[in-house]
């Protein structure tokens, strides 16, 4: 067996390993967490047999173990949306709940900021997205109205979903450093972690006036990506999927950086919540 297939085999045994890892920390039950681990540990298992056997695959054989592993974590992923009964109806988004306190962010970002963060700025987003949506699906909009609302539900949606994004990203007293899959795909695209961060970095303080520095994976090329959007919808990366996302609008930190943006930024690393960035990319690759 080649060095590349053992590399490979290899790297779905990380897979699993990095799902089950998400699986225990979710918020499933005992029973359907334990009923998903069982299926993992026997891909992982048919896995490991290959990787031993050392012996070069028929093409038939290593897809069906990709196709097994890749079949058990689209699974996985619909069962966690599907509990999280994540459709909502046009024009029915609601401001999410922060999943910490107010002032969890502290020293790095105040609760003065935080509340009007979302509270206010983020309440809105939600309640021009739902005025759009009312419009362009709940009743017959006006021929001369159609861009306006396709424009307000574009800035406003984006708005929205990159906020929901941005404070799940967040998290007290963040690992400084990412692990699992996430890791060690920055590494394969990045080179390391350091070049990354550096890199990421630049992005964030390159934006011109309002706007977001975003880490994505690109399903058509298996690759991450680094894009600044501007506003919250332009600039975009078609394909992309936002897997972590920096706000640098004013509102995010001029209360309490004023026009030292850079120092926020290098600041916002200590908070990375790299477990959440970590099952976002796992999602993302499993499903397509």
């Amino acid at each position: 067996m080649d060095e590349q297939l053992k590399t490979h085999l290899q790297e779905l045994i990380n897979w699993g390993e990095d799902t089950k890892e998400s699986l225990s920390a979710s918020s499933l039950s005992e029973l359907e967490i334990q009923q998903w681990l069982d299926q993992v540990d026997l891909w992982q298992w048919k896995v490991n047999e290959l990787l031993q056997d050392d012996r070069e695959l028929t093409s038939s054989e290593l897809n069906t173990i990709n196709e097994e592993g890749k079949r058990i974590f689209k699974d996985i992923k619909k069962w966690k949306d599907m509990m999280a009964n994540k459709e909502v109806p046009y024009g029915k988004h609601e401001l999410p709940t922060l999943p910490y306190a107010y002032n969890a962010l502290e020293p790095y970002i105040s609760e003065e900021i935080m509340r009007l963060h979302h509270l206010v700025h983020h309440q809105s987003y939600v309640d021009e997205l739902n005025k759009a949506e009312n419009e362009l699906y709940n009743k017959e909009p006006n021929d001369s109205m159609v861009k306006h609302w396709l424009r307000e539900q574009a800035f406003h949606g984006s708005g929205h979903y990159l906020h929901s994004i941005f404070w799940k990203n967040m998290i007290p007293d963040g690992s400084g450093e990412p692990h699992g899959m996430i890791r060690r795909q920055i590494e394969k695209d990045f080179g390391s972690w350091p070049e990354f961060k550096s890199f990421f970095t630049k992005v964030a303080s390159s934006v011109e006036g309002v706007g977001w520095a975003v880490l994505l994976w690109v399903p058509a090329s298996g690759r991450l990506a680094v894009q600044s959007f501007e506003k919250h919808q332009l600039f975009q990366l078609a394909d992309g999927i936002p897997l972590l996302v920096l706000d640098v609008w004013e509102h995010a930190y001029y209360l309490q950086y004023q026009t030292e943006r850079k120092q926020y930024i290098e600041n916002w690393w200590n908070i990375v919540n790299w477990q959440d960035v970590d099952e976002r990319l796992m999602n993302a690759r499993v499903t397509v």
